[in-house]
């Protein structure tokens, strides 16, 4: 998909969904993500596709990953960093279910 023309000079190390990888220093996570082979980084959350980074300038929410913990992170405007923990996002997020209080409210 994208070939490196040359060795990395600068390498940090991340991993995404738990496999180790390396990236150049100041590449964005998804210029990164595609250098390494990853072709999608989430899947919508009604019909399960998959989708990538597509713009690479934070216009088109594509590139929606997990990074540290953090949900719903562009990976296009995010410099990819030493022991990065970056998640592919699978769907939309479960939302808390309100809880009858017993008189009729919910909290």
């Amino acid at each position: 998909m994208l070939n490196r023309l040359r060795d990395l000079r600068d390498p940090v190390h991340f991993s995404f969904d738990g496999v180790p990888m390396q990236a150049e220093r100041g590449d964005t996570l998804a210029v990164a993500l595609l250098a390494a082979g990853v072709n999608h980084v989430r899947r919508t959350g009604i019909s399960g596709a998959a989708r990538g980074p597509y713009c690479l300038m934070g216009v088109c929410f594509e590139c929606l990953v997990t990074v540290d913990g953090v949900q719903n992170r562009q990976a296009c405007l995010i410099e990819v960093d030493d022991e990065m923990d970056v998640l592919s996002q699978q769907g939309a997020p479960s939302l808390p279910m309100p809880v009858d209080d017993g008189e009729g409210s919910k909290q």
